[in-house]
């Protein structure tokens, strides 16, 4: 069918709607675009639709600058869309989100700062096959092996261009950008695994078995070891802009404790309590051994944040996983009786949700700034402020 879409939702698909007002999300269009696509999912009130051809083309439509996604790599979905749209796009989406989900009237949402389109990658997780390394086919789930990668940081784009990779079906690699360090991590075993000596390679039997390995990074002036299960972003300047805009957010909080909650490693802990007492929540057993290294100051505390009995705060920083904050991760921070929070965001619903959540505690949205960790796809990471 043809369609015009005009819109796009969370998650990168073009929103339209067919001859009888049933909502299409078409994968690969752009608003105010025509084009022909075909249904390959149908809902009752929904379906889902791929481009087949573009018949009047938006003028934010470009030619997709790497080679490997004519080949079927499904790594980065918005390649098609030209780098200041796909930044206009998400703020677009976060405001649309703010605005339906948070019930905010008239979100401000920034787009903050412009990080390098390629390059920047400092950990894939790749599928194996025939010793091979890559990325899974756009909408399946076969193997297309790749000798490159727009956005593999070069430390690891070599690795893909000589990496033997033995008898395992998964493999995550990892570097420290600024410290030249790097990990394979195998799955199920690093059994026939061959990399440059410079790489260290461990297995995840090796790890259940309780052998442990990590790489360093430096971000912000602070150094952070970073385990091999252990969640880092993705590259260290995108890192330091959201140091800098939660650091920005938190200028005028009163004296008092900081909680990091979500802490990982220590990022946030590390780089913007400054003087503050500050108490980490994490619930990773390898997060909670690297805050403790990071952050020696700090009181670290393995704990879901939904099951934390909260204890006086002046300030509160959440980088929660994709689901969010959620009811009862609102209600534990918001009985800190902190004044201010600043939320860090992955998911434009969620962030709708828990807005919704923390203004029902008295928290009122001041502002969102977008950092576009992932050009080229369409992931969103969003800072919030709010205030109590």
């Amino acid at each position: 069918m043809e369609l015009r879409p005009t819109s796009v939702a969370a998650g990168g698909d073009a929103v339209a709607r067919d001859d009888d007002g049933r909502v299409v999300f078409v994968s690969g269009a752009l608003p105010d675009e025509l084009v022909e696509a075909e249904i390959v999912e149908e809902h009752r009130d929904f379906a889902r639709a791929r481009v087949s051809s573009v018949l009047e083309p938006s003028p934010d439509r470009v030619a997709p600058p790497c080679p490997q996604l004519a080949r079927g790599c499904g790594g980065c979905g918005w390649q098609h869309v030209a780098l200041p749209a796909q930044r206009l796009l998400k703020g677009r989406i976060v405001a649309d989100a703010l605005r339906r989900m948070g019930r905010v009237a008239a979100p401000k949402v920034e787009l903050g700062p412009e990080l390098s389109p390629t390059g920047y990658r400092t950990t894939v997780r790749l599928a194996v096959t025939a010793r091979r390394a890559g990325f899974r086919r756009f909408h399946g789930h076969d193997v297309v092996d790749v000798d490159d990668c727009l956005v593999t940081h070069p430390l690891l784009a070599e690795l893909l261009a000589v990496g033997d990779f033995g008898e395992a079906s998964e493999v995550t690699l990892r570097c420290g950008a600024r410290t030249g360090e790097r990990m394979a991590v195998a799955h199920p075993s690093a059994e026939g695994v061959h990399l440059p000596s410079t790489v260290r390679v461990i297995g995840d039997d090796e790890l259940s078995a309780g052998r442990r390995a990590w790489i360093a990074e430096e971000v912000a002036g602070a150094r952070f070891r970073i385990s091999a299960h252990s969640f880092f972003q993705v590259r260290p300047d995108g890192a330091e802009a959201l140091v800098a805009i939660v650091a920005a957010a938190l200028a005028d909080a009163p004296a008092g404790r900081l909680v990091d909650a979500y802490g990982g490693v220590g990022l946030f802990a590390a780089t913007v309590a400054g003087d503050r007492p500050v108490t980490i929540l994490e619930r990773s057993v390898s997060s909670v051994a690297d805050a403790r290294v990071n952050v020696p100051t700090a009181k670290v505390l393995r704990v879901d944040v939904d099951r934390w009995h909260p204890s006086p705060a002046a300030a509160v920083v959440a980088d929660p996983s994709r689901s969010g904050l959620g009811k009862r991760a609102v209600a534990a921070l918001a009985n800190t009786d902190a004044s201010r929070l600043v939320l860090v965001s992955c998911d434009p619903a969620s962030l709708g949700r828990d807005t919704a959540l923390l203004q029902a505690r008295g928290f009122e949205h001041d502002g969102t700034t977008l950092v576009d960790l992932f050009p080229h796809t369409p992931h969103i990471e969003a800072v919030t402020r709010f205030v109590r």
